[in-house]
């Protein structure tokens, strides 16, 4: 039977092992007892559950004494076996016996039983087990504890810091709107001060596009041949300086009332930043907030703060001081959308038509100059392809050169084997298959070089039509090259952009 708390190898509960024929019954002395134990511990339970801060486990750190214990109930025997033959006095050893061993031996009874012995161990054993066992569960009860806390401390710390990153993500969202709209009030006010000033300068400035569209026309008649054409790009042309004439005349009388506007968006954008200001100051403190740890520096124990209350408005309040800024700001910027489109309606009889002519005559040329410039590709494409085959030509010429200079050699050696067969004399001189075979050499090399003179002939003729194809793609390469010179450097060099600025900057 093993018990909680000691091991069966504890020489306390076995006792000594004893060896030999002559086997001893003295029990070992306390310096042996005590040399016989580890000074370290070995117990395998984990850290927290240990049952004792000792070096052994199954017993306190102090001292163990021996108790004297006064019996209770009387003792029948004296000796466990009188017959045995263990215990006759010729067996004993004087030296380790007791010097009270006669006076117990002559005894009539003992202090206690065997069974008495048993019972108080077990008892003792019961007792150690039921104290263990309230000890444990106390410790384990602590630890839940101790882990309850700390989890539902925990949980409240996270919920505050997430209830802090849903606040910095309110104020973030209402500081980008408030940010975004300022940003667009500085636009309409720069819009507006804009087209006020293109307003002034729109009469003055619609010489230089008059003057532009009459140099085109001057620069398009200098066309060569087939590309002086009346095209779309000159029709566009003629009908732009027809309206810019006309324009001319009506933009006189025109200066705008855009001074008031600008005084009420400015207004507008000075609450907008005034307000940004304030949500980056409380953004700045929520963030070191939400960055506040149990290990950050600077924490400290304020006591009362609490019960303190300096708010001066609540959630819905605070939004929509925001909102009523942003509503402000945007009635603000469609009055000031709608006076720069009193300004633009001012400049759509001249300068709309004027812009809208001017991108015309650029889509013209530029479709006019993809045209020419496709023409011109393909003419180089087929100028190469031609040039590509007047080479290819020209070895194909000293290719069939080459060919009947390189039939010679084979009708000579065939007219020669001929010839110097018939020397063959008298029967030997016979018609055999050789002989059947070398005619039709003869004849076939004859053909053959008929035939690849022809070709010849033929690849001569064509090198000449090529080289006509090649003067003639040439020439019209040089036209379309001067035409898309006119219209490309030229006419659209001086029209990439509008030399004025009539439009006004709208959405």
């Amino acid at each position: 039977m093993e018990y909680l708390g000691h091991t069966q190898t504890a020489t306390y509960m076995t006792g000594p092992r004893l060896g030999g024929s002559n086997p001893q019954t003295f029990l070992p002395s306390i310096s042996t007892m005590q040399s016989s134990y580890k000074s370290y511990d070995t117990y395998p339970a984990p850290s927290p559950l240990r049952r004792s801060l000792t070096t052994l486990p199954w017993r306190p750190s102090t001292y163990y004494q021996t108790a004297r214990v006064n019996p209770s109930s009387a003792i029948t025997r004296s000796v466990p076996e009188p017959f045995s033959a263990k215990n006759q006095l010729s067996d004993l050893d004087n030296v380790k016996v007791p010097p009270v061993f006669a006076a117990a031996r002559n005894a009539l009874y003992t202090r206690y039983t065997p069974n008495d012995w048993m019972t108080s161990n077990q008892g003792n054993y019961l007792a150690s087990d039921r104290v263990r066992s309230l000890a444990e569960r106390l410790r384990f009860d602590t630890v839940r504890l101790c882990r309850e806390t700390d989890d539902k401390t925990k949980r409240t710390q996270s919920d505050v810091g997430k209830r802090l990153g849903e606040r910095l993500g309110d104020i973030q969202f209402w500081k980008t709107e408030v940010q975004h709209e300022t940003d667009n009030m500085i636009t309409e006010i720069n819009a507006l001060q804009e087209a006020k000033r293109v307003l002034e300068k729109a009469l003055a400035e619609t010489e230089n596009p008059l003057h532009i569209s009459q140099e085109c026309l001057y620069h398009r008649e200098k066309r060569q041949a087939i590309d002086l054409v009346h095209d779309n790009p000159e029709r566009e042309l003629i009908k732009e300086v027809d309206i810019i004439k006309r324009c001319q005349e009506k933009m006189r009388n025109t200066i705008d009332r855009a001074n008031v506007q600008l005084g009420l968006n400015r207004a507008a954008q000075h609450d907008l930043e005034r307000d940004s200001s304030d949500k980056f100051n409380a953004q700045n403190l929520d963030e070191q907030c939400f960055g506040m740890r149990n290990q950050s520096r600077g924490i400290a124990f304020h006591n009362g703060v609490h019960r303190i209350d300096r708010t001066v408005s609540v959630p819905e309040s605070w939004a929509k001081f925001s909102n009523d800024n942003i509503q402000r700001s945007q009635s603000e910027r469609a009055a000031s959308k709608q006076m720069r489109n009193e300004i633009e309606s001012v400049l759509n009889s001249c300068a709309n038509e004027m812009w809208q002519e001017w991108n015309s005559v650029n889509v013209a040329l530029n479709q006019r100059i993809q045209e020419t410039t496709d023409a011109r590709n393909r003419l180089q494409t087929h100028l190469s392809k031609v040039l590509q085959e007047i080479f290819d030509m020209e070895k194909n010429i000293e290719l069939l050169k080459k060919a009947i200079q390189d039939k010679q050699a084979p009708m000579q050696v065939a007219q020669t084997r001929l010839d110097t067969r018939t020397r063959r004399p008298n029967v030997e001189l016979c018609r055999d298959p050789v002989q059947h075979r070398l005619v039709e050499e003869v004849g076939e090399i004859s053909e053959t070089v008929e035939s690849l003179q022809a070709k010849l002939r033929m690849a001569e003729n064509s090198l000449q039509e090529l080289l006509r194809t090649k003067a003639s793609l040439e020439q019209d390469l040089s036209i379309k090259n001067n035409s898309l010179f006119i219209d490309r450097e030229k006419c659209l060099g001086m029209r990439k952009t509008f030399p004025m600025s009539p439009r006004v900057v709208s959405v």
